[in-house]
């Protein structure tokens, strides 16, 4: 089984069924969906994004790289110069319509936000008894919230035996360390190949039990970051997502939906360490059958 853990449902940048119709073209069989936080934004070129890249994985030039994505306003966060306000309550509710409507190709996250409206304890229980409820996310970049904080929506996952993936942000806003503490039985997915701190957590991580990182989209992981993260920590711990529809286009000019599960057919021929990418270290983590 080949699973998606990470991607967004934004109809706006691409239907439902166009999303099925690229799945079955990529040989995708379930993608597990998150809510929105953000409204469609323009793709950044290429040549930018390579240069990003190289600025957030050397340790000397992340200063700078941070300062090309970190650029927040009151209520969201410039991109290309431009303001995309941020949802700090995402609805949970359209995923899980979703999954209900096609049990046999989506899975759901709930996505909860300590410092939002919503009580992350209760937007779990609402949701976790739902077909197809694999875990908990959230993003403490953009919400601006210390992993810790999570504790009590930890716990309950933890308590139900499955994950949480949580997209890391600069100083506090990235101390897995001291959630992982408080809730040592906790499984944690650290979006983005370990975003921001790359190589430096893996280096943590790799002696942690129940810690994995996503190999999710094409702005933070490029290439060399993939294959570096999966050598590093071992197939066993890296698990295949998009963060689609957020990513480079296709011919199509629509997100290109197959990119990231090619690279890692091309970069990795060994069939052993390609089906534990590709699906079965999530089936694992998440008690998907």
């Amino acid at each position: 089984m080949v699973i998606d853990c990470h991607y967004h449902l934004e109809e706006r940048l691409l239907s439902v069924n166009e999303l099925l119709q690229k799945m079955d073209q990529s040989g995708v069989d379930k993608t597990a969906l998150m809510g929105l936080q953000i409204d469609p934004y323009p793709e950044p070129s290429r040549l930018l994004i390579s240069l990003l890249q190289v600025l957030l994985f050397k340790r000397p030039f992340r200063r700078i790289g941070k300062s090309f994505i970190a650029n927040f306003t009151n209520n969201g966060i410039k991109i290309l110069g431009n303001n995309y306000p941020l949802r700090f309550d995402p609805d949970n509710e359209p995923v899980f319509n979703l999954v209900r409507a096609h049990p046999d190709r989506f899975l759901g996250w709930v996505f909860v936000n300590p410092k939002g409206k919503k009580n992350p304890v209760a937007e779990f229980e609402k949701w976790k008894t739902s077909s197809g409820c694999i875990g908990v996310k959230a993003h403490a970049f953009w919400n601006h919230h210390t992993p810790l904080e999570l504790k009590p929506v930890a716990e309950k996952a933890a308590a139900a035996g499955l994950p949480l993936i949580i997209h890391l942000g600069y100083g506090l806003e990235g101390d897995y360390p001291a959630l992982l503490d408080a809730v040592p039985g906790l499984k944690l997915i650290i979006a983005h190949a370990g975003f921001p701190g790359y190589a430096d957590t893996w280096k943590d991580i790799v002696h942690r039990e129940n810690v994995y990182v996503d190999l999710s989209q094409t702005s933070y992981v490029g290439v060399n970051i993939l294959k570096s993260a999966v050598e590093y920590l071992g197939a066993e711990r890296c698990v295949f997502g998009t963060d689609g529809p957020y990513g480079f286009h296709g011919k199509d000019g629509k997100f290109d939906y197959g990119l990231i599960k090619r690279r890692i057919e091309t970069i990795f021929t060994d069939s052993g360490i390609r089906k534990r990418l590709l699906g079965e270290n999530f089936q694992e983590l998440s008690g998907i059958t």
